[in-house]
């Protein structure tokens, strides 16, 4: 009974030591250009105030992605730098969901209340957004919610091209935070008026829009490719997005919705001239293969809705996700990204599959705001509460193809009951969330990927060190059904535990049984 004991006592002291062989985190190989979030610290963190100056910089701009750096993240970041964890670094910071999670609910802490907003807000069922939340929530460029106009898309845009004014700092000691511009900045002006054109449709359907409208010339003769009738009976102007998407192809322009997946690039720094490498990992609670329960952990993707329009006189690119500024809003996409966050275009949709996803676009545009009026205090804008950038493309997708191949989900369904939205909320209760600590889908983790395996199941596409091999490895045992779950320190004791407890409870009556039947007296046969 003794031994036992002990050695349940010496198996839990090992698993808390750590006696299992520690995984040494690759450094190479890297893409050219390239260098490690680790590297650059190395070399900067003794710089004095370089460290905090960075921490500074890590919430503004760029795609995000789930990458919310609360204050008790940034302390562990912090601490990693000071203390020198290169390996920690470049597996930043690896925590489950169910770890991540308590530290966004009591972000409201540190974030405090904007008395501006919430002065200028009824809040109750049904309040509409005030005109200080559409400002700050709905880009509309020179559009104004309250002025009534008919714009018409026939002559050039004449907003100004591209710069890289506000989205490119000079930090110093050689590092840039913000990308330069990708092959679709040419076309900036043009994207940037169909942006604010499709939020300012969205809009219509805020109780305090005035009427908004958009033509274009007379439709062509060669007939209509997408059929205009349920949706604007007539020839009027679209008046929202999605009839903005019908005449569109009605005039001879092709749309085109990608579904895109990247990896998030939380940091978009530079240094000295080079890319440098920060995903963000979080713990997908699968076991690599014969890793002796490591678990794989895998950068959070961005996820977003593309639109590339194709036409006469108009050439455009736009996107929509729901971003750390808490808007869900049409963006202008031209600026470059890194080699190593990749893309994926999951799914296509074109015709009325591409009116389809620009109505639902436009839908949650309006139930953001109509949240954002309900609860204007929210920290960050509401993003993760209502959930990140996945979760509007997750109800989207689930909507068009009856799956959900995004990881992970965070809105708060609690939220998501005014009825004014009752679409949105079905599509939003509909999808998985990563809220209370269930493991996630291996679907959803291999899904959310920026690049599909090859014919031979790898993902040797990925450049992160160290990933493609975890993932090659994972995927594989995922499809052969040997694939298992990791186990925490925690749930690991209280397995011992119960195994102890079964052993010494089986050796007690084991015991008790022996001298039970000792005690009995013996009848023995007399001999005759």
């Amino acid at each position: 009974m003794r031994s036992i004991r002990n050695s349940i006592l010496l198996l839990t002291l090992c698993i808390l030591s750590g006696c299992r062989k520690a995984y040494v985190v690759p450094e190479a190989p890297m893409p050219p250009n390239t260098i490690l979030l680790s590297q650059m610290m190395r070399e900067l963190s003794a710089t004095p105030g370089f460290t905090e100056a960075m921490l500074k910089q890590l919430d503004s701009g760029g795609k995000k992605g789930p990458a919310l750096m609360t204050p008790k993240l940034i302390k562990d970041l912090r601490k990693r730098i000071l203390g020198s964890d290169w390996q920690g670094l470049d597996r930043f910071p690896g925590w489950t969901m169910h770890a991540i999670n308590p530290t966004v609910r009591t972000v409201s802490h540190f974030a405090g209340k904007n008395e501006k907003l919430e002065e200028a807000s009824a809040v109750h069922p049904g309040a509409s957004p005030s005109s200080a939340q559409v400002g700050q929530f709905l880009d509309l460029g020179p559009y104004a919610l309250d002025k009534g106009e008919t714009v018409s898309l026939d002559e050039p845009s004449r907003l100004p091209g591209f710069t890289t004014d506000g989205i490119v700092t000079a930090l110093g000691d050689g590092v840039v935070r913000g990308d330069g511009p990708n092959e679709f900045a040419s076309e900036h002006a043009e994207s940037q008026r169909l942006a604010d054109v499709l939020n300012r449709l969205a809009a219509n359907k805020l109780k305090s829009a005035s009427p908004f409208s958009a033509t274009f010339s007379p439709p062509s003769s060669k007939g209509l490719i997408v059929d205009v009738t349920p949706l604007a009976p007539g020839y009027g102007g679209a008046t929202t997005p999605e009839t903005l998407m019908v005449l569109l192809q009605n005039n001879g322009y092709t749309v085109t919705v990608n579904d895109a997946r990247y990896f998030a690039n939380f940091g978009h720094f530079h240094y000295k001239g080079q890319d440098v490498m920060m995903p963000f990992f979080v713990n997908s609670e699968i076991a690599v293969p014969h890793t002796d329960n490591r678990p794989l952990l895998v950068p959070v993707s961005h996820a977003e809705y593309e639109w590339h329009i194709r036409g006469p006189k108009i050439n455009a690119n736009v996107s929509y996700y729901f971003g750390i500024d808490g808007k869900a809003e049409w963006r202008t996409m031209d600026t470059l990204d890194q080699a190593w966050v990749l893309k994926r275009n999951a799914h296509t949709y074109t015709g009325a599959d591409a009116v389809e996803v620009t109505r639902l676009a436009g839908l949650f545009t309006v139930a953001y705001m109509h949240l954002h009026a309900a609860h204007p205090t929210l920290p960050f804008g509401g993003y993760y509460a209502l959930g990140v950038c996945q979760d509007g493309v997750s109800a989207i997708e689930h909507k068009m193809t009856g799956h959900v191949t995004l990881f992970p989900n965070t809105a708060d369904d609690s939220y998501f009951t005014d009825p004014r939205d009752a679409e949105v909320n079905a599509l939003i209760v509909a999808i998985p969330k990563d809220r209370e600590g269930k493991k996630p889908e291996p679907e959803r983790i291999f899904g959310s990927l920026p690049t599909a395996p090859d014919a031979a199941g790898h993902f040797n596409d990925i450049t992160i060190p160290g990933l493609a091999d975890d993932l090659n490895a994972s995927y594989a045992a995922w499809k052969d059904g040997s694939l298992e779950r990791t186990y925490t320190t925690w749930q690991y004791i209280e397995a011992l535990i119960f195994m102890g407890t079964a052993i010494g409870v089986a050796l007690y009556l084991a015991t008790r049984t022996h001298r039970f039947l000792k005690s009995q007296p013996v009848q023995r046969k007399s001999l005759r």
